[in-house]
């Protein structure tokens, strides 16, 4: 009888940590992706911003619009430079969470190769003591016949 791996319950707890933390880094992923689109987007609008304050002081502009086109692009530079420590927080996140899979998978594989050597030497040790009961059995059979052909003769 195959006895139970002791460390069972480590190597579920193992698992479970594996897929915690994939579930994490796809969330991790997934904010990381939604931070640089915001900055993207940031990116963009003062690009476009810009070209469009450039346009309008190509055709002459009142001091107060341009007062305001440079105050919105300068309110558009802190917003992306927020954004821009949101998507490097992000993405240190992701790193982190990668390490924190790579790690969880390890201890993953690490109980899993001692699951597999433990239910490897408790066949081998199945199998022995199948071998033993059966030459045991041939054996007691084969004095038995000898002992019947001794009493036949």
């Amino acid at each position: 009888m195959i006895k139970p791996f002791s460390l069972q319950p480590l190597v579920h707890l193992a698992q479970q940590k594996n897929d915690a933390a994939t579930k994490k880094l796809g969330q991790l992923n997934q904010q990381q992706q939604t931070a640089q689109q915001k900055l993207d987007a940031l990116l963009q609008y003062r690009k476009d911003y810009q070209l469009k304050f450039q346009e309008a002081a190509k055709n002459g502009m009142a001091p107060a619009d341009m007062k305001n086109f440079q105050d919105f692009i300068g309110r558009l530079d802190q917003a992306i430079q927020q954004q821009t420590a949101v998507a490097e927080r992000a993405k240190a996140g992701v790193q982190n969470g990668r390490t924190e899979l790579m790690d969880a998978t390890r201890k993953m594989k690490s109980f899993d190769t001692l699951a597999q050597r433990h239910a490897e030497a408790e066949k081998k040790l199945e199998a022995k003591n199948e071998q033993r009961t059966q030459d045991e059995h041939t054996g007691r059979f084969a004095a038995y016949r000898s002992a019947n052909k001794d009493d036949k003769q």
